[in-house]
């Protein structure tokens, strides 16, 4: 049973009033008191409550603690005749005051008094004693990494891309203290030229801290470095990365700190004494139409899984999206005889439509797969089998004609059969590579590619080859001849 041990004497807070300079016009009162629920009880919260009018009766229980057979309740404090130091009863007595100014501040200072309830004044209370805990956390450099990433109005590509890169450095952070520097953490001050360089070093070196098992084959983490990957997984095991791949995060990593300058994070430039060098590509190859052709034309009735994934490969060889775009397509995808989308890589930055004819061998490729069910409209696998499958057709094609790539890792050319490197990317190279060699205009080409009009990045998609240059000069030949 509760046994409330206090009288209701209202204490009107003028007091507080005169004291700040304010005038407050409603009846409003803060009396202290407590409440035990049993006789025993040897310790009691100090309780308040602040009254104003019959519209408004707030309850805050303090962690102000009284031996309940000390508390005076009309004095609303601790008895006189009750021995204790004049200290803590002078502290007492502060703590029941403040506490009692404090709840009358809030509450005068609440512009909206209707919207006064108890909740709210345990908070408001918690907030003014601990203004520390309600400081918004400040971010570590990789947390602050992360939310630039989502905050971004780039494309979930290349979210993905900015992703990885953040789990890239967690992992050298945690190299960097499991080796070299135990107190070492990544911030804006602490990234110098000498950093980036023992950045680009575990760059290259991740991927030998795997070694293969001698008895299951599978390729698994050196003990040394265990506790990174188990505190930083990845969804694959780090491959060798080449020079393009780590100046494309080196960019990035570029593009936060120009942000971060921007907006006056830092004044910290590491990249004055680092120096990213400029991706190289080698010279692009495509499938020629013939070759798409032959392909396509490739006896596979005795194995329709794979005819499935070649006719798709033809579509999209036909159409050039990308692969992402091309398994997004949908039946409502096909407007009017021609293809619409928007690329993936477009859609959160700045988003163009995609519009594609349809020509007699697309047209007829999605007539043959106008059942599939569901929404899309092809029977998809995963995009790696995907590549696997591309590469089977082609060998069966005889496609086989050797190209010179560049190696990404060494930057050295290499001659490779084309049913090898066949892959779902060469498919948006051969659209792009086959209308230049026809002479399409550049504008048209970039309009279906869903590049941008005068895009530089188009140039890796194809090379301009002899027959080119023929044709365009038997082009100007015959114009001169009519002149």
């Amino acid at each position: 049973m509760w046994r409330n041990l206090s009288i209701f004497a209202p204490r009107v807070f003028y007091a507080y009033l005169q004291d700040t300079g304010q005038k407050h016009n409603n009846m409003a009162t803060i009396t202290a008191f407590i409440r035990v629920s049993t006789k025993k009880a040897k310790q009691a919260n100090v309780r308040f409550r602040l009254r104003d009018g019959r519209a408004v009766s707030l309850v805050y229980a303090s962690k102000i603690t009284v031996k309940p057979d000390y508390w005076d309740a009309k004095k609303e404090g601790i008895k006189a005749k009750v021995l204790m130091t004049t200290s803590d009863r002078v502290k007492f007595e502060a703590d029941v005051r403040d506490t009692k100014n404090l709840i009358a501040r809030l509450y005068n200072e609440l512009p909206d008094k209707s919207t006064a309830t108890s909740s709210w004044l345990k908070g408001a209370i918690d907030r003014a004693q601990n203004p520390a805990k309600y400081e918004p956390k400040k971010l570590s450099f990789i947390e602050e990494f992360a939310q630039f990433i989502e905050n971004r109005p780039i494309s979930e590509v290349r979210k993905r891309c900015f992703r990885v890169m953040t789990r890239d450095l967690k992992r050298f952070e945690l190299y960097k203290q499991a080796t070299n520097d135990r107190d070492f953490i990544l911030s804006y001050d602490a990234i110098n030229g000498d950093v980036l360089r023992e950045f680009d070093k575990f760059l290259i070196d991740e991927h030998t801290f795997f070694k293969k098992n001698e008895e299951t084959g599978e390729l698994e983490c050196i003990p040394a470095y265990k506790t990174i990957y188990e505190a930083v997984p990845e969804s694959r095991i780090p491959e060798e990365r080449g020079q393009n791949t780590r100046s494309g995060i080196f960019s990035r990593l570029r593009t936060f700190f120009k942000w971060a300058r921007d907006t006056e994070r830092t004044k910290n430039d590491p990249f004055r004494d680092f120096e990213i060098l400029p991706r190289v590509y080698g010279d692009p190859y495509y499938v020629y139409l013939e070759e798409i052709n032959q392909l396509y034309n490739t006896d596979l009735s005795a194995k329709p899984t794979l005819a499935a994934q070649r006719d798709i490969f033809v579509f999209q060889s036909l159409i050039g999206c990308r692969v992402g775009d091309l398994y997004s397509l949908t039946k409502n995808s096909i407007i009017d005889g021609a293809v619409e989308y928007i690329a993936h890589k477009t859609k959160d930055g700045h988003p163009r439509t995609t519009r594609v004819v349809l020509n007699p061998i697309t047209a007829e490729i999605l007539e043959r797969y106008k059942d599939t069910p569901g929404a899309g409209i092809f029977p998809l696998i995963s995009q790696q089998k995907y590549n696997q499958a591309i590469k089977k057709v082609f060998t069966i094609a005889g496609l086989t004609r050797p190209v010179t790539i560049l190696n990404p890792t060494t930057r050295q050319p290499e001659i490779k059969p084309l049913n090898e490197i066949a892959s779902s990317h060469l498919a948006r190279r051969n659209f792009i590579g086959n209308q230049v060699k026809a002479g399409v205009a550049m504008p048209i080409i970039c309009s279906q590619s869903g590049h941008s009009p005068g895009s530089r990045a188009i140039a890796r998609y194809y090379k301009v080859d002899d027959q080119m240059k023929q044709t365009a000069l038997s082009i100007f030949d015959s114009i001169q001849k009519r002149d």
